[in-house]
């Protein structure tokens, strides 16, 4: 499988009296369609190489290269349109705006880009919800949903563009048992059935087994699992 993500030596540290190192000479490889997950203990650095993964940090030092290009040149301007365009994020917490319905959440995205019409655009974004069983809930406001429901509306709304990759943050960190096994399920099938790529941290030994592959980060550096 092609290589769709690309890390070489990707190192943050937060500079200050006393710098804290959180990830150092990170490399890895991630190729399309792969499910990856990133475990290790808490405070280990699994979130910041997550956010260096999906440009939502810069790195002290490294290079990182995605879909073949590398990003280390890229203005603020130009990371923005690539997280946009080419990226979908789902964190622990769904951050789902409260005054908007599901509808509107997913169509966000989608309305920032303006790839898509307005039709096609809520014709896509209903397509999505209903993909992921939420036909019946895409009028609702989001204090109107569960917390599994509200996670869902989180991967649709991570889809709406169609991204290269997505990345998720501890997504079945705050749900029950029954709930972190459908967001489970649906991830794996997003890399398995649908060609995405998927990574995520991940706390859970049980959801990180069923991935492709597994990293284990531990103060901040990537050992052998």
């Amino acid at each position: 499988m092609e290589i769709l993500l690309k890390a070489e030596k990707l190192t943050r540290t937060l500079p200050g009296d006393v710098p804290v190192t959180l990830v150092r000479d990170a490399s890895l490889e991630v190729r399309r369609g792969e499910f990856l997950a990133i475990t290790g203990p808490s405070g280990s650095g699994k979130s910041s190489l997550l956010y260096l993964l999906g440009l939502l940090d810069t790195p002290t030092s490294g290079k990182l290269w995605l879909n073949g290009m590398e990003t280390s040149t890229y203005s603020e301007d130009r990371l923005a349109d690539v997280r946009l365009a080419e990226l979908g994020f789902v964190f622990q917490f769904h951050f789902l705006l409260p005054e908007f319905s599901v509808l509107e959440n997913v169509l966000l995205p989608m309305q920032r880009l303006k790839k898509l019409a307005p039709e096609a655009a809520r014709k896509h974004a209903e397509e999505i919800l209903a993909s992921l069983g939420l036909a019946d809930q895409m009028h609702k406001l989001p204090k109107q949903l569960s917390g599994g429901q509200s996670q869902r509306v989180a991967v649709a709304r991570a889809l709406a563009n169609d991204p290269l990759l997505i990345l998720a943050d501890e997504p079945t960190g705050n749900l029950d048992t029954a709930s972190s096994m459908n967001v489970q399920s649906i991830l794996k099938g997003l890399a398995h059935e649908h060609g995405r790529t998927v990574i995520t941290v991940t706390h859970d030994t049980a959801f990180a087994a069923t991935a492709d592959r597994i990293i284990t980060i531990v103060d901040g550096k990537i050992v052998e699992p």
